[in-house]
């Protein structure tokens, strides 16, 4: 009898150990492979896929994966996430996306702040903003936003003045002094760096002067000041507004918003962007 129940102990432990290590190895696998979450972010074209790309890779340690849906224009972004065909979007200013999303009812939140891209004047002729005569001709994006920062960067350079209350979008009927007599030629924004060939200075969006290989920092003649007026530029990460507090989401913006992501920033654009959040804020 004493040895039956001897033996049946003995089965019960060795039972109780495979149980355990089953258990044992089970977490184990859990721990080393953790449960992937995929993140599906819209971008417009392939520009910040270099820092998103570093970004990606520390992500994919915590087991979320991020997965590119790249777009060809601003106004597909804000649509495919307002539809949900998209979880997050990082492509878009601050200015653009809360006037989308207060006309079309979106619904959709900021919950992190990524680069600005300061506006530039670029010329050929001269050095200095200074040095521009009486007359100059200068190229000014058509496209009434950046137009309108435009004007507010030439009045930050003391070179012309606009109606107060004009806000983010002054026209060019906004002007109220311009002591040089200046002459706007408006171009298409992508042509702007081109236009430096027939004008005596140019305004360029930091993406298109990268493009040319325009140093904003070395080869402007002024460059936007990166201050509380130029906030509405800031690029943005954005997710629909009941997803504002995901713990997944706010995971990517916690790895991008990173001394490391910085770092690739600069050295990938040398100015044309810079890192947003050490400025304004993580959101």
């Amino acid at each position: 009898m004493k040895r039956k129940r001897r033996t049946g102990l003995i089965w019960w432990i060795v039972i109780a150990l495979v149980i355990i290590a089953g258990i044992t190895g089970f977490v184990h696998q859990r721990l080393a492979h953790p449960k992937t979450t995929t993140v599906r972010l819209g971008l417009v074209g392939t520009d910040s896929q270099p820092v998103w790309d570093n970004v990606k890779k520390r992500l994919a340690k915590e087991g979320i994966n991020v997965e590119y849906v790249t777009f060809n224009d601003y106004v597909q972004p804000d649509v495919a996430l307002k539809d949900g065909k998209i979880d997050m979007h990082s492509c878009l200013t601050r200015y653009y996306f809360d006037s989308y999303n207060k006309k079309e009812h979106a619904h959709l939140a900021s919950i992190g702040n990524t680069v600005i891209s300061p506006l530039g004047i670029y010329s050929k002729k001269y050095k200095h903003i200074n040095d521009l005569p009486d007359g100059a001709t200068v190229a000014i994006p058509n496209e009434p936003t950046t137009l309108g920062r435009g004007l507010n960067v030439l009045q930050s350079a003391g070179l012309i003045k606009v109606k107060k209350g004009s806000g983010i979008k002054p026209s060019l009927k906004d002007i109220t002094a311009n002591p040089k007599n200046l002459q706007f030629k408006e171009v298409d924004p992508a042509t702007a760096a081109r236009a430096l060939d027939s004008v005596d200075a140019s305004i360029i969006n930091g993406n298109y002067a990268e493009a040319a290989n325009l140093n904003p920092k070395k080869d402007s003649i002024y460059l936007e000041p990166v201050n509380k007026a130029a906030k509405p530029y800031v690029n943005i990460i954005a997710v629909q507004a009941k997803n504002k507090h995901n713990k997944v989401y706010q995971k990517v913006v916690k790895a991008y918003q990173t001394e490391e992501t910085k770092h690739v920033i600069d050295k990938t654009y040398k100015g044309a962007q810079q890192a947003a959040w050490p400025i304004y804020g993580r959101n």
